[in-house]
């Protein structure tokens, strides 16, 4: 065992090495963007951000393990520094990775959406104060909700999945480990059933030996010898009656009353008694000409075997009173070579249902399956073709128990259909976690839509103002003339900024596919021109 003893110790180590290696592969996967683009951004704040993005994300890889928020919040730091709208394609995977992992990671909903909102919140006097354009907040919404709410709720959704099918075995085994307890009970108690029918019989034996031996004892034609072993057998049989009714007592459960009804009524009188309580029941024989016996006679069968009969015709009777009142049923008892069945059909009951109130723990089917069982024989019962339900068994001639056949519908579970109930929950969070980010993303959607008429209204520069612009005033001079607001980026089309000038946009018109360009440098208006659409000065 010590080669054992030492793969377990090393299992620890072993696993805080396998973890070292995955955050070194998930750094190296959601650095590679911003690394990259060090070396293609121009001198200036984008490129310091994305070198600076490197390090952070390598505190963030494996701080997720510990805080998967505050992890999630280092690349939020450089994307908004990068662009206030989070439009920066650069820190969308290490935002959307580390979002799942923070949904799968982390068990209360509450901090994570107060990470949204602040971030939500922050992103409207980021947009307005720093990006000079309000109205780029709705843009910074939708990517918070796509790059990293979107990702969090399938990270969540994982790890409800997962827990709910955890639940779900863990449910399964113990309606397993209950239900085979009843079915454990159930058979003991249909066994003790047995052993008093045994203690019926073997006692009346017993006691008519005993009163056949008492008349011998006083028999004037035997002597005092032969009288004395008389004696003895009269006494060791009511003895033995006396051990046979102490151990059947044992077996016995203790709210188990004494049996009503008398130990050899045939079912002939079984069907009578309860016509007596109101059940239509409808006795049938069938025969087979090669068996020698009648076809309703059960006396020829083994003790075992009628017993059965006679238990499987009173539970049915029973069931059928308490399940389906006023249902007719049919009761057939037929012979075939070597085999004695009976069929118990109850049509359905009359209104459609049960009496409200009436319950079955499924415990009798069970107790009569087991007997059935040690008959010999073999047992099916459920839903009658017709409606209704039934219960057929099949008995040998012969004594002698069989095995009990697999998947016996007297013992089906429940615990397959809790688990397609956990399923079917999981199925439905799963719409839900589908559903909200589209509803919530059709309404920033519908947002943006007042918000692109306002922006582009508040933004229009009139021509004549334009007109009067002068390339070399002074750049206060010339922002005096100019709408409070600028147009939200350049059209398409725009030609590339010139070198060294910073230069802003106002439309021409409510929704015009051009705009107006006007650039600074030095504190003095440099260039103006109009771009975007088919024109260019």
């Amino acid at each position: 065992m010590p080669g054992h003893a030492g793969r377990l110790n090393r299992l620890p180590g072993s696993s805080s090495r396998l973890a070292r290696v995955i955050d070194l592969a998930l750094w190296a996967a959601l650095a590679a963007p911003p690394a990259v683009a060090v070396g293609t951004l121009p001198a200036g704040l984008p490129r310091y951000v994305a070198a600076a993005a490197v390090p952070l994300l390598a505190v963030a890889v494996p701080l997720c393990r510990r805080r998967p928020l505050a992890a999630l919040g280092l690349p939020v730091l450089p994307a908004l520094a990068h662009s206030v709208e989070l439009v920066s394609p650069l820190y969308w995977p290490a935002l959307a990775v580390l979002a799942f992992l923070a949904g799968r990671r982390t068990t209360e909903i509450r901090p994570a959406l107060w990470f949204f909102a602040a971030v939500a919140v922050a992103g409207l006097p980021l947009c307005t104060i720093v990006g000079r354009d309000p109205w780029g907040w709705p843009t910074l919404l939708l990517t918070l909700l796509l790059a990293v709410m979107l990702p969090w709720l399938l990270g969540r959704l994982g790890r409800q999945y997962a827990e709910l099918a955890g639940s779900g075995w863990r449910l399964a085994d113990r309606m397993e480990r209950e239900q085979q307890a009843v079915a454990d009970r159930a058979r003991i108690r249909e066994r003790a059933r047995i052993a008093g029918d045994m203690h019926d019989s073997l006692g009346h034996e017993l006691t008519l030996l005993a009163v056949r031996a008492g008349a011998l004892e006083v028999d004037p034609t035997l002597d005092a010898r032969q009288q004395a072993a008389v004696g003895e057998l009269r006494e060791a049989a009511a003895a033995a009656t006396g051990k046979l009714r102490e151990i059947i007592g044992v077996l016995r459960a203790d709210d188990e009353g004494a049996p009503v009804a008398p130990s050899e009524e045939t079912v002939e009188e079984l069907a009578e008694r309860a016509r007596a309580a109101g059940v239509d029941v409808r006795l049938e024989y069938a025969g087979n000409e090669a068996d020698p016996e009648p076809a309703g006679n059960t006396a020829g069968l083994p003790p075992m075997a009628g017993r059965a009969v006679h238990r499987v015709v009173q539970e049915s009777l029973t069931n059928a009173a308490k399940h389906a009142p006023g249902a007719t049923v049919r009761v057939r008892i037929g012979h075939a070579a070597g085999t004695v069945s009976v069929a118990v059909v109850n049509d359905p009951p009359r209104g459609g249902a049960p009496p409200p109130g009436v319950a079955s723990g499924g415990a009798g089917l069970v107790g009569l399956d087991e007997r059935v069982r040690l008959a010999g024989g073999t047992l099916r019962a459920g839903p009658a073709p017709g409606g209704g339900f039934e219960v057929v068994a099949d008995l040998p001639t012969a004594p002698g128990p069989t095995p009990r056949a697999p998947g016996s519908p007297a013992l089906t579970g429940t615990s397959a259909r809790e688990l397609e109930r956990a399923r079917s929950r999981v199925r439905r969070r799963l719409t839900q976690t589908v559903v909200a980010p589209l509803a919530v993303l059709t309404g920033i959607l519908l947002l943006m839509i007042p918000v692109a008429l306002l922006s582009s209204s508040f933004s229009v520069l009139d021509r004549a103002a334009y007109d009067r612009l002068r390339v070399g005033e002074r750049q206060p001079a010339a922002e005096a003339r100019l709408p409070v607001f600028t147009r939200d980026g350049p059209p398409d089309g725009a030609p590339p900024l010139p070198r060294g000038q910073r230069c802003v946009y106002y439309s021409t018109g409510v929704l015009a596919a051009d705009a107006y360009r006007l650039c600074f440098a030095h504190g003095r208006l440099t260039g103006k021109s109009v771009v975007g659409g088919d024109t260019e000065d």
